[in-house]
Parts: structure tokens; sequence; C-alpha cells
């Protein structure tokens, strides 16, 4: 299946300006735009219905009506919420359950394994860069269910460079940290599929205020994508939810990665995090001191 979201996005920077508005008008309201008639989005992007068909070719579609039979088959394959994937496997369901077990673990090791081909080494590069270079802030967020690896993201990344902070409401009362941001902070935003509106909204306001935008995503590619300086993707999938197995792999590359690029300053805050920690621990009022009296022999 051509998923055209992803054609446009990685043929952008091959497109003529005109071709370019046509692509931004329709991934700006994706995908009902390209349901209508090729006059409709002209008009919408302000060129020419023969402009639509050149993008259309250029994606590597025969003509108009294809190009929407995809769209179609696009928007079907992303409607397969996670309750549809979960009633179809049931159905489907007849193995015992040790069975069920390996089938599970061996479809998580296979999106882990493929891993390799959706994210690329200098992307993840880049971001290292981006947030080992000394930014004034690092600000990260999550979806309803990515949150989880987000926290996890932010708890590693804070003790291997300063000013790491989760946004739990960014359109909230965090709001208020993307004022000033300018180019001194670095958004990382998760947003997989059955993308969510905040994410759009929250990358909005980041790349408003100047910040560096990195988009963690999914194969579908989040419609925030376009507005990333850095996309890094995983691969998801499984019932009765979408694994994070890749994830959470692609996660840890990038704490390491961001380890690498920090160099000593990440050792040091390293140090500092252990030698903190075992100071507050010790002086917790319910700590016990460790007895350091020998056996007798």
């Amino acid at each position: 299946m051509i998923r055209i979201k992803k054609e446009i996005l990685d043929r952008m920077e091959e497109l003529s300006p005109s071709e370019r508005k046509v692509a931004r008008a329709l991934l700006a309201d994706y995908p009902s735009s390209g349901l209508g008639s090729t006059g409709a989005l002209a008009r919408t992007a302000g060129t020419s219905a023969p402009t639509v068909l050149r993008l259309v070719t250029r994606l590597g579609i025969d003509n108009y009506a294809e190009f929407q039979k995809h769209l179609r088959e696009e928007i079907m394959h992303d409607l397969n919420a996670p309750v549809r994937r979960a009633e179809t496997g049931l159905r489907s369901e007849s193995e015992p359950v040790a069975s069920a077990v390996e089938r599970s673990v061996a479809e998580r090791r296979d999106l882990v394994g493929r891993l390799g081909t959706t994210l690329s080494g200098a992307s993840i590069e880049k971001a290292a860069r981006l947030l080992a270079g000394g930014p004034r802030s690092v600000l990260i967020a999550g979806g309803y269910y990515s949150r989880s690896i987000a926290e996890i993201l932010v708890h590693q990344l804070d003790q291997i460079i300063p000013g790491v902070d989760f946004l739990g409401d960014p359109l909230g009362y965090d709001v208020g940290k993307f004022h000033g941001a300018k180019g001194n902070t670095v958004v990382v935003l998760f947003d997989l599929r059955r993308y969510e509106q905040q994410a759009a909204q929250v990358a909005a306001l980041a790349k408003n205020e100047g910040a560096s935008l990195i988009v963690v995503t999914d194969e579908g590619l989040s419609p925030i994508s376009d507005r990333a300086d850095v996309v890094l993707t995983a691969p998801v999938g499984g019932i009765p939810f979408d694994s994070f197995a890749a994830l959470m792999a692609l996660t840890e590359v990038l704490v390491e990665a961001v380890f690498r690029a920090a160099g000593q300053k990440g050792i040091d805050r390293m140090k500092f995090w252990e030698e903190r920690s075992s100071l507050e621990r010790s002086s917790h009022p319910g700590a016990q001191a460790p007895d350091t009296t020998e056996e007798s022999s």
C-alpha cells in the first residue's frame, strides 16, 4: 500500500515551489483535502489543477483517481483502531496459550528488529546533537499512552544533561515553559497513530516560539512530522494495543547517543546524581545506616 503522507514528506525537498504549495495544502487538512476534486485542492493551494496532477505523478501515481484510491486505503488502514484489531485477533485466535505466548514474543522481537530499517543513524545523531548541545531547556511531552515512555526519557536524560522537564499539561499549567523558547529550547513530542490534536497544537506552539522540534512517531508518520527538525520513527503493532517494544528500544538508543555526545559533562552529571541521591537516602528519617561490624568467626 502506498502511504500518501509518507511519500509527500519523503519527497518534499524534490518538489517545485508550486507543487510544494499543493503538498502543504494537502497535509494541512489531511486526508479530507485529497478526497475532493483537483480544482478544489488547487484553489485551496492557490495553484492550478495541472500542478495538482504533477504532484500526483511525482508520487509515482498514474492519475488522480488512483491517488484517491490509495488515499482511501490509507484511511481504512489508519481506522484500524485497537479495539477493531483486538476483535479480529480474538476471533482468529485458536492456538494454545503457550503457542500464543511464543508468537507474541516473536512479534515484539520482530518489531525491535525492524527498528533498524525505520530509524536512521543520521536522525539519531542530529537529535543527540540538539539535546547535548547545551539548550537552556529540553521539554518533553507524550500522548495518552506514550506519556509513560516520555517520562522515562525525561528521567534518564535528566541524569545526563541539565534543563530537562516533563510537560504534563503542555497547553495548560505548563504552557509558560514555552515562553521565550527561541533556539535555546528543544521540544520532544511523542505522537503515535490515532494521532492527537493536542500534539499538533503543541508542535505549532513550539515552532512559533522558535524551539527546535524532535518528533517521535510510528511508520504512519504523525501529521506534525512535517514541522519537525528531526523525526524518529519506530514500528508498532500487536494486540490488544500497539506494542511499545520498539519505541522503548528507540528511547534507549537516543539516550545512549545523547550520553556519548555529552561526553565528560554527562559523566560529571551522572556522578552528581549518584552522590546526591546516596546522600538523600542516608539522611532520610527512615533510613538505617549499614552495619559495618565484622561477623564473629
